[in-house]
């Protein structure tokens, strides 16, 4: 794919900034290379690969830690595997979306209480957050 990268042409290659590349080596999503004396690290260019799969698996909404299983299961082998927790994260998302949901209406009522309250009430909003 190419030659090795400085781990700044290793960042533009994979579209993210060097501390995120410092970030998932620290949780061992990449692999530092060796230092070579008087030298800089180099990456094999195959590496902006690796970091674009972290990047759209978050965008996905993987956690890193579910991000390093993804990366451990072999592409033929681990589909039953990578779909379960896809399923898994599916459903979080769903309940999150529930949970949003909820509060939006909450929220809407709210702020219809605050349209036709008038102002010789305490606002609805405030009250609602001072109850215990």
């Amino acid at each position: 794919m190419g030659a090795d990268l400085t781990i700044g042409k290793l960042a533009d290659a994979a579209g993210v900034n060097i501390e995120t590349i410092r970030y998932y080596q620290r949780r061992g999503l990449l692999d530092e290379p060796a230092k070579p004396l008087g030298g800089h690290r180099r990456y094999p260019a195959g590496e902006a690969k690796r970091v674009r799969f972290i990047k759209r698996a978050q965008a996905l909404g993987f956690t890193l830690d579910e991000v390093g299983m993804l990366l451990t299961l072999d592409s033929a082998c681990g589909c039953s595997d990578t779909r379960a927790l896809a399923a898994r994260k599916q459903g979080l998302i769903e309940r999150k979306m529930a949970d949003l949901t909820a509060m939006y209406q909450a929220l809407g009522d709210l702020i219809q209480q605050c349209d036709t309250g008038g102002s010789t009430r305490p606002c609805p909003i405030i009250d609602v957050l001072e109850r215990d």
